[in-house]
This record gives C-alpha cells, sequence and structure tokens, in this order.
C-alpha cells in the first residue's frame, strides 16, 4: 500500500487531536509558556526552545500525547498558525511525532542529531552560498556565469526553440478550458515512452510523469514517500539544491561518497545498516558536479545493497543525452521496481521550459500524481507542447549530437586553462559540461571556496564552491567549472592567477 506523503500525516494528526477535546494522556494542568512578544526571535523560535527545555528536563516524557493545535493555541495565546508551524519544526527535529487519527506525540528525548559523518555547514558558509543561489540560477546577472548550470543560449540551437514555442502557442482554443491532463501533455508522455522503450527499457505512457523540471520531481518524490526524520542517502559531492530540498522536508542526508572511480560501496552499506534510509539519490550518468559514470558493475552492485537493505533509487538521470550511448541505467537494468527515473530537458533545451519527468512502476504513479495534484494542479501543457515539438522535429538530434562535439572541445580547453593556474581536476569527466577542480591545498581561515567566490562576484565572476556540493568537509579548495563559459576566458584566468595560493 502507498504510504502517506508528511504533510498528509501531519494534516490528519492535527485535525484527530482537534477533535478530542481531553486527551486522556494530556498533563492535567499543561504548564503555560512563557512568550515574550518584545524579544527579539519569532514567537515559533520560542515554543520550539521551550518545549525542547521540556523535554530534556523530563516535564514532558516520551509518549507523553501533546495538546491539540487549537487547545495550544487557546492556552497560550497564540494563533493556530503559530502552534502548526511550532509542530511542524519539532516534527523536523524529532521531538514529536504524528499518528494519523491521534495527534502528536513526544517522540524521543533529545533532538535527532545528523549522522556523523555530516558536517553542518557554519553559518557564515551557508548564508555566502545561499547568496550566490539567485545569481546561479536567475540567468539575469551582468557576471560571468562560470558556476552556472546553463548553456549560453545559442547552444542549445535558438531556432529549434523557438519555433517550438511559437508552434505551441498555437493551441486549440477548446485546451484553454480546464488545468491539462494530470500526468501531463500526453503527446510528450507517448514520445518519452517510446523513445526510452527503444534505447534504454520499456516503458507505456501512463507510467510517465510530467514535472516542472527535476527538482519538482524530486519533491514530490520526497513528499510522497518519507515523513520527518527519514534518512535519505545522497552522493557527496552531490547537487546542492537536493541536500537543501531534503532537509526541508525533515529529512536527514546521509553522505555516500563519490569520486572518480564511483561509489566508496563500504561507506554505503555501512551508511545503510545504521541508518536505514528510505532513499538514494543517484547520478548515474555525468554526476553533477564530478562530471563521472557509474561502471555497469557498480551499477549492478548498487542495486543490490538497495535490496538488501530495502530503499528506493531515484535515478537522476538529466545528462543522459549527453553521454556516451551504452552507459550503466539502473532503471533499465531494475525495470522500475525499486528504482524511480528522474528526466529533464533543461540540458539540451531551455531550462525556461521547465518540464522534467518521472518514470516509476505503475503501483507508484498513482501516489505520485495524487500528491503532484495537492501539491499544485497539474503542469503547464503550453511549456510540454513546446518541448514536443523541439524534441520531435528532424533536427534535435543533430543539435544534441553536435552539442555534445561542443562540449567536448570546451571541456578539453577548460581542463588546459585550469593547468595554466595550477588546477587539476578533482575527477577526470567522461562527459557532459562541467569540471570541478581546485588546488590541493587545504582551506584555511584565509584560503577556502566561499571567500574566494566571495572575492570572485565583486570582481564580476560568478563561481561554484567545493561547500555548494559536500556534506563533509573538503580537504582541498575547488569549484565546479561550466565549461561553455570556462574554457576561454581571460577575465577568469587572471582573477585566478590574483588569488592563486
Amino acid at each position: 500500500m502507498a504510504k502517506l506523503s508528511a504533510s498528509d500525516q501531519q494534516l490528519d494528526a492535527a485535525q484527530a487531536a482537534d477533535a478530542a477535546e481531553s486527551p486522556p494522556s494530556l498533563p492535567t494542568a499543561w504548564p503555560l509558556l512563557t512568550i515574550d512578544r518584545s524579544r527579539r526571535g519569532s514567537l515559533v523560535d520560542q515554543i520550539v526552545a521551550a518545549i525542547a527545555q521540556m523535554v530534556k528536563l523530563k516535564e514532558l516524557r516520551v509518549g507523553t500525547k501533546m495538546p491539540s493545535v487549537r487547545q495550544f493555541a487557546k492556552s497560550n495565546g497564540v494563533s493556530t498558525f503559530t502552534v502548526v508551524e511550532s509542530y511542524d519544526r519539532l516534527l523536523n527535529v524529532g521531538l514529536l511525532s504524528s499518528r494519523r487519527g491521534s495527534g502528536f506525540f513526544v517522540a524521543r528525548s533529545e533532538m535527532v542529531a545528523a549522522p556523523s559523518n555530516v558536517s553542518a555547514p557554519a553559518a557564515a558558509t551557508a548564508v555566502a552560498v545561499d547568496a550566490l543561489t539567485p545569481e546561479l540560477y536567475s540567468g539575469v546577472s551582468d557576471a560571468l556565469p562560470v558556476g552556472a548550470g546553463w548553456l549560453p543560449p545559442e547552444w542549445y540551437g535558438e531556432t529549434t526553440i523557438l519555433d517550438a514555442v511559437r508552434h505551441a502557442m498555437k493551441i486549440p482554443a477548446n485546451r484553454l478550458r480546464g488545468y491539462g491532463h494530470p500526468l501531463g501533455f500526453p503527446t510528450l508522455r507517448q514520445h518519452l515512452a517510446a523513445q526510452l522503450s527503444e534505447s534504454l527499457f520499456a516503458v507505456e505512457a501512463d507510467q510517465v510523469l510530467l514535472t516542472h523540471g527535476a527538482t519538482h520531481a524530486f519533491d514530490l518524490i520526497l513528499r510522497t514517500l518519507t515523513k520527518p526524520g527519514d534518512a535519505v542517502l545522497v552522493e557527496d559531492p552531490g547537487y546542492s539544491n537536493l541536500t537543501s530540498l531534503i532537509r526541508h522536508h525533515g529529512c536527514i542526508p546521509v553522505a555516500v561518497p563519490r569520486g572518480e572511480a564511483g561509489l566508496d560501496f563500504e561507506v554505503l552499506a555501512a551508511q545503510a545498516a545504521r541508518t536505514q534510509p528510505k532513499l538514494m539519490f543517484v547520478n548515474t550518468v555525468l554526476q553533477n558536479p564530478l562530471g563521472t559514470s557509474l561502471s555497469q558493475a557498480q551499477a549492478h552492485r548498487l542495486l543490490g545493497v538497495a535490496e538488501q537493505f530495502d530503499f528506493w533509487l531515484v535515478e537522476d538521470d538529466i545528462y543522459r543525452e549527453l553521454a556516451a550511448r551504452g552507459e550503466a541505467s539502473l532503471a533499465a537494468m531494475d525495470g522500475l521496481r525499486r528504482v524511480i527515473r528522474v528526466g529533464s530537458f533543461s540540458k539540451t533545451l531551455s531550462p525556461v521550459l521547465r518540464v522534467g519527468s518521472i518514470c516509476a512502476s505503475n503501483s507508484l504513479i498513482p501516489e505520485l500524481l495524487r500528491v503532484k495534484m495537492l501539491a499544485g494542479l497539474t503542469t503547464s501543457e503550453i511549456n510540454e507542447r513546446a518541448v514536443y515539438h523541439a524534441v520531435s522535429a528532424r533536427p534535435y538530434a543533430r543539435m544534441v549530437e553536435r552539442l555534445t562535439e561542443q562540449l567536448k572541445s570546451a571541456r578539453e580547453r577548460t581542463i588546459d586553462v585550469l593547468a595554466d593556474v595550477g588546477m587539476a581536476p578533482i575527477a577526470r569527466p567522461r562527459g557532459g559540461m562541467f569540471v570541478s577542480a581546485g588546488w590541493p591545498v587545504a582551506p584555511s581561515a584565509d584560503c577556502n571556496g566561499r571567500s574566494i567566490a566571495d572575492l570572485a562576484l565583486k570582481a564580476g565572476i560568478l563561481l561554484s564552491p567545493n561547500d555548494f556540493f559536500m556534506l563533509a568537509p573538503s580537504s582541498s579548495v575547488w569549484f565546479r567549472f561550466n565549461v561553455a563559459y570556462a574554457a576561454d576566458a581571460p577575465a577568469l584566468v587572471a582573477f585566478f592567477k590574483s588569488v592563486r595560493p
């Protein structure tokens, strides 16, 4: 049976708790919290800190049922919205749990700690990296986007994309009613199913769910299959937004080291045994930020570990069209039994179109669809029509082939350029748009990825430092470079010569 999403469980628990007028395990005299509205910090912060202290002092013991949202709000003179947010925060740190049909309960005597291999970034680091995020994704900055995840518009084939958008805008008038098909534009789903069935694995159109890009797909998967406090395995280094998204859902990201040789399977097995994860996210092909791919043998081994410890594998497969044919595919090996494949068109078409996809088993798709509709209804049919017209047009295959050749040439030039300033790749990429490279020096207060990225931004250069991609501290100073912008950038060379350790 499909599991409820975390948000559904919390809503059910809140409604059940509000329906109970006098819960039997509720303390007879619930202590009033001392809430100072003149203090700095939010009311939510004060409530969370007060309840955490009560749990620590054993004034609230494990198993104690908490007041309902309305009871708590009335007795402490705060809004129900404040209580909902406070309880949500306490769920996320593991102090409370929600039981469907029963309410909220004290779950443990202390907050959930991050796994021992995970180092929380210092506040200054987190702020600095977050400050770079809008610049890295907006595309409107005047800075040289060496650290960005998108290619120059002319590399995508502007004519093909613009023609596809114009064609999509000719949508029939009768399609302007309603929200569109819940799974997404049927013709695009049929096209994707046919392409995947021909090149990788057999899949039906009804097993394809369209999304607002890959990140939206990750969000839907987390909402559907996890609850606060669950462990989620991620590659380290790996996709930075994913780690933040996992934490946003109250889950605990657990690092599995990945390097040029692939995943560290000893650490993977140990972490899986210790944390009992619900999911693992993995870039099988052209991993971000390393640009490496898992071998067929490693992919088989990964499926074996997932089977042994009974967790889902989410295959982030958005770079496959830029890779050589024949690279390993978890979805193809597994047949979508415990693998969920996520795809996207942002690397071969403009990311502005925001169209991604989830391929999953027939048993899982209905639950993912339910969560999609609850979280935001349908996706944009106009965008999906534009993508269909682009990828089904005759020039598309040639455009991708040309793009792959351009990236290959730019990668080679980027590696040579970086060598001139003393930088070497931390892993030799097998293809794609990224090279991650740096200096073999340990980070220090005066020389680290964040401080150098801050200096670069002032110089009009957008960098992605190593701490943007890592859970565990890095032993060197490195950056992820987008080869389309780094290959021919005298300003970048001049900057690194000025800050070289």
